[in-house]
């Protein structure tokens, strides 16, 4: 021990909703422990979505320990403030050990055993450390960005707001996943000149057969499938997730019913040299391939039905309601007046500030389950740590009872 260090047994890094959850277990289990938040509390809710962001998950999946969903409508879909509520609400209800504005510099190990962590001008030792600070740190914005001319407004989607923040004109969307489809339709609605860069992101059908299709999935039992079982093991952690919506009820993002009422669809963005934006000829290729994705996972559902003899009504298979002419002509940005540039294209993790042996070549950490072979030393609410729902409202409770368990060393049930 190094003068003023102080001791305690468990450090979590981060305060977000798989910080939160893995504080709620430690304190249940009566375990010494402190969260440590760069921030403030679930900040990302409050300070990196658009004003008219909302789950695309099914209220009833929202299941953080000892605080499920409890309103009115299961089966509907929170907008920002009600997530801001829900998440705000789980901190008061237990009244977790938490610094905020406290960002931890440096992880290291310590030569007594266990790990050093900076953070907030003061050292701290630990037998365990929980690194629950997501993937999503470092926003991904292109080299060639800096080249564009600066009259043309640049934003990340995670600093986009609303429509009326960018300036008068058309704009470019680059990605076309989640964020980026939901985006689109956002400035569609305000009655926006949009064109997109269409990725390779999947889609899915918001209702089919009559109910939702996560609640066709959770029968199915999908949301229960490991990371060790999953086709593709640990490749599904590098997957885009689905494009669909839960704004307004909820209801499919089809970018070619965008298309065909007058959004720019454009393939894949390869780069922008002299205001003019070249894209791979790809656009026909991910518009099939997100509507192939669409169309296994309705089989897989009417396969379900007819092997549990369910009851459902039927439903014609999809049409395709606009196809592209096949050109892949540059779009030059001024000529389009396009006066912003949204890009909606991810984010990568940043662990630059731990120096422990648990990443691969790639820098990526390495875990089973969250568990590394560092011990003592975990990761937690990172997509597909365990299940579809570990980075999630949905499952991030039973990843944390998990760690709580090989911390403790006893069985921690799930709440």
């Amino acid at each position: 021990m190094t003068q003023n260090e102080k001791s305690i047994p468990v450090i979590i890094v981060g305060g977000g909703q798989a910080g939160l959850s893995m504080s709620w277990y430690l304190c249940r289990e009566k375990v010494e422990h402190i969260v440590l938040e760069a921030k403030t509390a679930c900040h990302s809710w409050d300070d990196e979505r658009w004003d008219n962001f909302c789950l695309v998950t099914p209220n009833w999946q929202c299941e953080l320990p000892g605080h499920p969903y409890k309103g009115k409508d299961p089966h509907g879909f929170m907008v920002k403030q009600e997530i801001i509520d829900y998440v705000k609400g789980f901190v008061a209800s237990f009244n977790p050990p938490l610094r905020e504005h406290t960002a931890v510099t440096s992880i290291t190990r310590h030569e007594g055993g266990g790990y050093r962590v900076v953070a907030g001008g003061e050292t701290w030792h630990a037998k365990h450390v929980v690194i629950a600070s997501g993937a999503y740190q470092d926003a991904v914005i292109p080299g060639y960005a800096s080249a564009i001319d600066p009259a043309i407004h640049q934003v990340h989607s995670q600093d986009y707001r609303n429509a009326a923040q960018l300036p008068e004109g058309t704009v470019l969307v680059v990605g076309s996943g989640q964020s980026g489809a939901q985006i689109v339709e956002d400035l569609f609605l305000e009655k926006r000149k949009v064109h997109l860069c269409v990725g390779s992101a999947p889609r899915v059908s918001r209702f089919y057969r009559g109910r939702d299709v996560v609640d066709w999935l959770a029968d199915m039992h999908f949301y229960d499938l490991t990371v060790d079982n999953h086709p593709l093991r640990d490749g599904a952690r590098d997957k885009t997730n689905h494009y669909v919506t839960g704004r307004n009820g909820g209801h499919d993002l089809d970018l070619r019913l965008f298309a065909r009422k007058g959004v720019g669809l454009h393939g894949t963005l390869e780069t922008i040299r002299d205001e003019v934006a070249h894209f791979a000829p790809d656009l026909a290729e991910n518009l099939d391939d997100a509507d192939k994705t669409n169309a296994d996972i309705k089989k897989s559902i009417d396969a379900y039905i007819t092997r549990e003899g369910i009851t459902a009504p039927t439903e014609a298979p999809y049409v395709p309601v606009w196809e592209p002419d096949g050109s892949n002509t540059p779009l030059d940005l001024k000529a389009a007046g396009i006066t912003s540039i949204l890009w909606c294209i991810g984010f990568r993790p940043n662990y630059r500030w731990i120096d422990v042996p648990v990443f691969n070549g790639a820098g990526k950490p390495v875990w089973h389950r969250g568990v590394t072979d560092a011990p003592g030393f975990y990761f937690l609410g990172l997509p597909w740590l365990h299940t579809w729902g570990s980075g999630r409202f949905s499952g991030v409770s039973r990843d944390a009872a998990w760690l709580a368990s090989q911390i403790t060393g006893k069985d921690v049930p799930v709440a």
